[in-house]
């Protein structure tokens, strides 16, 4: 440990930028050099301390440096195993599968673990392409994200205009697979010029006829976010889903719900309970390992899953570390009230917020569902012009002040508010503070 330490202050000594030369960075918001954390703040190396409303990329749900999870971590790791082939069973895989199984809604009860997000996507796409074995396309949504591998960068909004600029996955279009893309719940700005008391779910029907007209063949799956998180944090109302359920089923297409960011940070372990619509097929990532390594899907029973002929084989698959933690993370989260707690923080950041609003009228929506908030800002609640600019200094005297927030991947305009779950009122009120300060030195200067 002495010599981590000291390769550390050999860092510094030297200067971050000698060491910095040699690093590729695909992707990311710029921040500072991070050092350690504990609860919902983090300190950068010269010694600045933030509370991070972006969790480390929504992943650390019980904050930095959980003494418990790093506990049941630790002895695991001292007495029983860290790597295993997974072709071996082990103890902390059988009981974490239970446990999902036992979570999950309706029929969902067969469970694989992998290394991510995104191969989580892709290994839910394997199982509902097994199952439509005549299919070649999916389905997703606008501004959708489901990762960057190139089994999925396609249907991310990366590899599209959406942003003004074709991004990063644009560049592998050769090599990624085609999805066609339906239009997606955006009721703040709606591309049917529906209001939402007096909407006929016009982007659902949409997939109805995408599935009848505008594909070939039959479709392999839909992949929804129940909550659009790098489109802007959109919210899917309840009826749309609903209403792709019932036309998935119309055209026995398997319906999956990409949970990687859902998944306990709205308040419920699934989004599928909260909305009361249950898909096909769950997948998991991020903040399933309370910020270690894991992914997960989760199938229905009635779906034809992989067999043992190498369909879905990963070196880390088996990480036992990983499903300690999140065991550990569940039973944590279930004695201390976690989700209540996301519930109550949530409701009260938000009409902190409205309060703001009213005061500046800049703020244009406010989309939160637990601790899965976002604020879109514009230059008039009429027009809707979008700040973009504006919006990024906003984040960037944020970080100066002491909080560091997210920013919407497609939308530059709208501000993430998504700390961890174990936030507290005193710390959501110095969070709400910076806002407040933040917004009103850049919009009012």
């Amino acid at each position: 440990m002495d010599s981590v330490i000291s390769e550390y202050l050999e860092i510094q000594k030297r200067g971050i930028e000698d060491y910095q030369k040699h690093l590729m960075l695909g992707g990311g918001t710029p921040g500072p050099v991070l050092l350690k954390g504990k609860g919902v703040r983090v300190e950068d190396v010269d010694g600045k301390s933030y509370i991070d409303c972006t969790s480390q990329s929504w992943a650390l749900y019980l904050g930095y440096s959980n003494k418990e999870i790093i506990d049941a971590v630790s002895e695991h790791a001292h007495n029983y195993l860290t790597h295993i082939h997974q072709g071996f069973g082990t103890l902390p895989r059988l009981a974490l599968a239970k446990k999902l199984s036992e979570l999950a809604p309706g029929k969902l009860n067969k469970v694989s673990f992998t290394v991510g997000g995104g191969p989580a996507i892709e290994a839910a796409m394997k199982i509902a392409h097994t199952n439509r074995p005549a299919s070649r396309y999916f389905i997703c949504l606008y501004d959708a994200y489901h990762g960057t591998t190139l089994g999925t960068m396609g249907s991310s909004w990366i590899s599209t205009k959406a942003s003004g600029d074709f991004a990063g996955g644009a560049n592998y279009l050769n090599l990624t697979n085609a999805f066609i893309r339906v239009p997606n719940p955006y009721c703040y700005r709606c591309y049917f010029d529906q209001k939402p008391e007096k909407c006929n779910l016009m982007c659902a029907k949409m997939l109805k006829i995408t599935l009848e007209r505008g594909i070939n063949g039959p479709a392999a799956g839909v992949i929804v976010e129940p909550i659009q998180a790098s489109a802007g944090q959109i919210p899917c109302p309840r009826k749309y889903l609903a209403e792709i359920r019932k036309i998935c089923d119309e055209f026995e297409v398997p319906l999956i719900f990409d949970e990687v960011q859902t998944y306990c940070r709205i308040g419920r372990f699934f989004a599928a309970d909260y909305y009361g619509i249950t898909p096909d097929i769950i997948a998991l990532g991020k903040g399933l390992g309370s910020g270690f390594p894991i992914a997960a899907i989760i199938v229905s029973e009635d779906l034809k899953s992989f067999g043992p002929k190498a369909e879905e084989l990963h070196t880390f698959a088996n990480t036992t570390i990983g499903q300690v933690a999140a065991l550990k993370q569940i039973e944590i989260i279930q004695k201390n009230h976690i989700l209540e707690n996301t519930n109550k923080m949530g409701n009260y950041i938000c009409s902190r917020v409205s309060e703001i609003q009213k005061e500046f009228p800049e703020i244009g929506d406010i989309r939160g569902t637990g601790l899965h908030i976002g604020i879109e800002f514009v230059k008039d609640p009429v027009s809707k012009v979008p700040i973009e600019e504006k919006t990024i200094n906003i984040r960037k005297e944020g970080l100066k002040r002491g909080v560091i927030f997210g920013l919407g991947g497609v939308r530059k305009n709208v501000l993430k508010i998504k700390p961890p779950l174990i936030i507290d009122k005193e710390e959501a009120d110095e969070v709400i503070s910076i806002f407040y300060d933040s917004i009103k030195t850049v919009l009012r200067g």
